[in-house]
């Protein structure tokens, strides 16, 4: 076949192509509108007005709006605290002041007299015995101190005699280390009552 043979058919076969296909495609524009040629084309009329979606608002309520009271309460008054003093308390004295003591008796009884008294009575030690303070007198009343002398005096207490009346009616009340007997603290003058029970 001839070069010129070849050509003929080549160029029909690339017309049938082009026929059959349609024409060919457009590059892809590069600024803007990028719609596609075949789009149909939005009309910018301003006589055509497009429906827009209406939102339905509820309505408002109308009136007035009341709101609950509240109860009032009634004010209450603090009284105002009143300031705190702090005071010293006196110095305790007693009810009543101490008596002072009998003086020494004048006359009678006299020593020899207490210790005749209370010589060979019980509770009293059989052995020698001398007053060491008195007697005191108030009223019928007396108080003597006596002391064992001896040996043995380092040992023993001294003893308290109380007794009541003078010379021949000289009676014993009370002998021993303790006096405060009921008689002493109910019928004791308080000079004989001081030096017999201390108060």
């Amino acid at each position: 076949m001839s070069p010129r043979t070849t050509a003929v058919p080549l160029a029909f076969a690339a017309a049938a192509l082009l026929s059959a296909c349609g024409e060919p495609p457009r590059p892809l524009p590069t600024s803007p509108p990028y719609e596609s040629p075949s789009a149909a084309p939005i009309p910018l009329d301003p006589s055509i007005a497009l429906p827009l979606p209406t939102a339905t608002t509820p309505p408002l309520p109308t009136g007035t709006v009341t709101y609950p009271t509240v109860p009032a309460y009634p004010t209450q008054v603090f009284p105002t605290p009143a300031p705190t003093v702090t005071t010293t308390a006196p110095e305790t004295t007693p009810a009543t002041p101490t008596p002072s003591h009998a003086a020494r008796c004048a006359a009678q009884p006299t020593r020899p007299q207490i210790l005749a008294l209370i010589t060979g009575k019980r509770g009293i030690p059989d052995k020698p015995l001398r007053v060491y303070e008195g007697p005191f007198c108030s009223g019928a009343w007396s108080f003597t101190t006596v002391e064992v002398t001896g040996t043995d005096a380092d040992d023993l207490e001294p003893l308290m005699v109380v007794a009541t009346g003078a010379g021949a009616t000289l009676a014993l009340v009370a002998a021993g280390s303790d006096v405060c007997i009921e008689r002493v603290q109910t019928t004791a003058p308080p000079g004989i009552r001081v030096l017999a029970c201390g108060f």
